[in-house]
C-alpha cells in the first residue's frame, strides 16, 4: 500500500489546489497514468500517479487546497518508490477560495467510494479516456481501440460520443461545477487561454444569477422572460487574479534568488554562419510544419554543452552542489495571459535537434492550453530562455532556484565580422550565462559558453 501525496510542481510551491480527480476507488492505475488536476499559482497540471495498483480511498475533496506532501488517496498493492523529503504540513490549513477543510494531521477522513459503475476501470482506457468517456456518455466496452495493443485513445471516445451541438471549452472542473450549480456552460465567457471556461467564471456567472432583480431571476412573467433564461454577466476579474497569482508567485521566487544566490553573469557572441547554412540544408524541400528553427540548434547545443560542463548542470542542496543525473532542460514559455511556466525536455542532450524542435512545439501549445502534467514542471537540471523570437538581441535570466545557472539566448542578426583579417557581414547569436557563484566561477562558465559556440560551428554533429 502507498500514498498518492500532493506533489510538488516547482520550487515556489508550497501548496496547491485539486481540482478534479479522474479516478475513483476500485480503478486500477499504472505508473504514470494522469489521476488528477492540481491548479497551482501558474497553471492547471493534469499530475501522474508513481506506482501501479487499486485506488483504495481518496482522501481529499476535489475543491480543495492543501500543503505539499499532504495524503490524496490510498494505492492498494502498490510498492510505493523513494520519494523526496515531503515539507512540513502546518496544523490547519485551509483553502481561501472554497469552504471545503482538509484534516492535516491526524488520521485522514476517507471520501464515500463512487457508484460501482464509476468505480469499474474500462479495459485499455487510461484514466484521462475514461475521464471523458463518462464526461461524454460513452459506453468504452462497446469502443473499439485504435491504440497500440487496441488500448482505447481520446480520439476513439470523440468519435464514439453522441452528436451534439458545439461542446463549449471549459476546464474539467468548471464543467462539474456548472452541472451541480445549474449554469449553463454556454451562456458564459471563459477568460481561460482561447476562451475556455474557468471554475471563477462559473462562480462570476452564478454570483450574476443571484444578484438579479427579484422579477427577472424569476424568469416567468411572461415570454420573453422564459425565452431569456439565465444570463451571465461575466467580468475580467477571474483572468486578473489568475495573472495576479501568477506574478506574485514568480515574483516570490526570483525575488528570493536574487536575494539568496550570488549571480555572476558571462555573455559571448556567436558565428551562427555553419548552423545557418546547416538549417537551410536540413529544411530544403520540407513542409513548413516539419521545418527547424535556430532555436532546435541552439537548445541542442545548450544540452550538450551541459553534459561537457557538468558542473553547471544539476542544483544547489544543503550548502553543497548535487550533479544532475540527465541533461534536463527547462525551456521557458510565455504564456498568452501573462506570466510563464518552464516545462522540461527530459534528456535533452540525447535527441537530435528534430526531436527536440517537435517536443518543445507540443509543450509550447500545451503550456499555452493548461494541458501539462506533473513530470514535465518538475526534475529541470538547467533553464534556458530564448526571446530572438521577440527580436530582443541579449537576455540576462535569473537563476530558477534550486538550478545553479541558466542560458540565454537573443535573436541570430546580421553584424559586420571579422575572419582571417577579412571583414564581411554574417549572421551571429548573443548566448549569455547566468551562474551560481556557489557552484561555479566565471572560468567554468567561459568553458560552457565556448562549448555551446564551438557545437553551433558543427550543427551535422549535433
Amino acid at each position: 500500500m502507498a500514498e498518492f501525496t500532493m506533489p510538488s510542481l516547482g520550487a515556489d510551491m508550497d501548496e496547491g489546489l485539486l481540482q478534479e480527480w479522474l479516478v475513483g476507488p476500485g480503478d486500477r492505475v499504472h505508473k504514470g497514468d494522469v489521476v488528477a488536476v492540481v491548479e497551482t499559482d501558474k497553471a492547471a497540471i493534469e499530475v501522474e500517479c508513481f506506482e501501479s495498483g487499486t485506488v483504495g480511498q481518496l482522501l481529499v475533496q476535489a475543491g480543495t487546497r492543501v500543503p505539499v506532501g499532504t495524503p490524496l488517496a490510498v494505492i492498494e498493492g502498490a510498492t510505493p518508490e523513494p520519494r523526496p523529503a515531503r515539507k512540513p504540513v502546518a496544523t490547519g490549513s485551509r483553502d481561501k477560495h472554497t469552504r471545503h477543510a482538509v484534516r492535516t494531521s491526524g488520521s485522514p477522513t476517507p471520501l464515500p467510494p463512487k457508484p460501482a459503475a464509476e468505480a469499474t476501470s474500462a479495459i485499455g482506457a487510461g484514466p484521462l479516456v475514461r475521464h471523458l468517456a463518462l464526461q461524454r456518455g460513452v459506453d468504452l466496452t462497446a469502443v473499439h481501440g485504435t491504440g497500440p495493443g487496441g488500448r482505447i485513445t481520446r480520439a476513439d471516445v470523440e468519435r464514439a460520443a453522441p452528436a451534439s451541438g458545439p461542446r463549449v471549452r471549459a476546464t474539467p472542473y468548471a464543467r462539474r461545477l456548472a452541472r451541480d450549480l445549474g449554469i449553463d456552460l454556454a451562456t458564459v465567457r471563459g477568460t481561460g487561454d482561447g476562451g475556455a471556461v474557468r471554475a471563477a467564471d462559473v462562480h462570476t456567472a452564478t454570483r450574476a444569477r443571484v444578484e438579479r432583480p427579484e422579477p427577472e431571476r424569476a424568469g416567468a412573467r411572461g415570454p420573453e422572460r422564459e425565452q431569456q433564461g439565465p444570463v451571465a454577466v461575466p467580468t475580467d476579474s477571474a483572468r486578473e487574479h489568475r495573472t495576479d497569482a501568477m506574478r506574485r508567485a514568480i515574483a516570490d521566487l526570483m525575488s528570493r534568488s536574487k536575494r539568496e544566490v550570488p549571480h555572476y553573469y558571462l555573455s559571448t557572441t556567436i558565428d551562427f554562419s555553419a548552423s545557418g547554412e546547416w538549417l537551410r540544408r536540413f529544411n530544403r524541400g520540407r513542409p513548413l510544419s516539419d521545418r527547424l528553427v535556430p532555436a532546435a540548434l541552439l537548445l541542442k547545443a545548450a544540452a550538450t554543452a551541459a553534459r561537457e560542463v557538468p558542473s553547471l548542470n544539476g542544483y544547489w542542496q544543503n550548502d553543497q552542489f548535487v550533479a544532475g543525473s540527465a541533461v534536463n532542460l527547462g525551456v521557458a514559455v510565455s504564456l498568452r495571459q501573462g506570466g510563464l511556466l518552464a516545462p522540461v525536455i527530459r534528456d535533452a542532450d540525447t535527441l537530435s535537434p528534430d526531436i527536440l524542435m517537435a517536443t518543445l512545439k507540443d509543450l509550447v501549445q500545451r503550456a499555452r492550453r493548461g494541458r501539462l502534467r506533473g513530470s514535465e514542471m518538475s526534475g529541470a537540471t538547467l533553464t534556458v530562455t530564448n526571446l530572438g523570437d521577440q527580436g530582443v538581441e541579449t537576455v540576462f535570466g535569473v537563476i530558477h532556484p534550486p538550478q545553479v545557472a541558466l542560458v540565454g539566448f537573443g535573436a541570430v542578426v546580421e553584424r559586420p565580422w571579422a575572419v582571417g583579417g577579412m571583414l564581411g557581414v554574417r549572421p551571429v547569436v548573443t548566448a549569455t550565462l547566468a551562474a551560481d557563484h556557489r557552484a561555479t566561477d566565471g572560468a567554468v562558465g567561459a568553458r560552457y559558453l565556448t562549448a555551446v559556440g564551438r557545437l553551433l560551428q558543427k550543427p551535422e554533429e549535433l
